[in-house]
């Protein structure tokens, strides 16, 4: 469990069948207020889900689900409110590591289907969080450096001249041989 995480939805993947569970997740208002602080963003307008989850076995379920979130966050060159829409999937492949101790051949299984870039989430318990592949994607979509339309960010000019250094009135000083 995540204490620091601004939002929770739990589910206990133990509960889950072969045919596997479709569920709708919508942040409320005090939720997305917690959000957009975390987050560090002026305000979240609304924070929706569809997660998908799927039982490969007692120590193996899919996480499969789309969501979607109007954000504002600040320009970083006016401060104008900057409102953005966020549409991401998310996809994990969950492991329980309890039971891989008691079977270690299925973890090898695991392991040898695994692609390169998919790594299975490693995960100590069947009581899973929701919200918290949803707010690591979110964390990602966010543009670092918003801007408001039409606005461009000017570098400072070049100084002409470079500045004399220092340490130049200590070579001065410096008596010679």
């Amino acid at each position: 469990m995540n204490d620091d995480a601004p939002f929770h939805e739990y589910y206990d993947l133990g509960d889950l069948g072969r045919n596997g569970a479709e569920l709708t997740i919508a942040a409320d208002a005090d939720d997305r207020a917690r959000i957009a602080r975390w987050a560090g963003l002026t305000s979240v307008e609304s924070f929706d889900a569809k997660v998908r989850l799927k039982k490969h076995s007692n120590s193996r379920f899919a996480l499969e689900g789309e969501f979607t979130a109007d954000v504002t966050q600040e320009c970083v060159v006016t401060l104008e409110p900057v409102r953005s829409r966020i549409e991401r999937e998310v996809h994990r492949e969950l492991h329980l590591t309890q039971a891989t101790r008691h079977r270690p051949q299925e973890s090898l299984e695991l392991a040898a289907g695994a692609g390169d870039d998919e790594v299975p989430e490693e995960i100590e318990s069947l009581e899973y969080d929701l919200a918290a592949p949803l707010l690591e994607e979110l964390s990602l979509a966010l543009d670092p450096y918003p801007r408001a339309p039409g606005v461009e960010f000017d570098a400072p000019a070049e100084p002409e001249a470079k500045p004399e250094s220092p340490f130049a009135v200590l070579k001065s000083l410096k008596k010679p041989g």
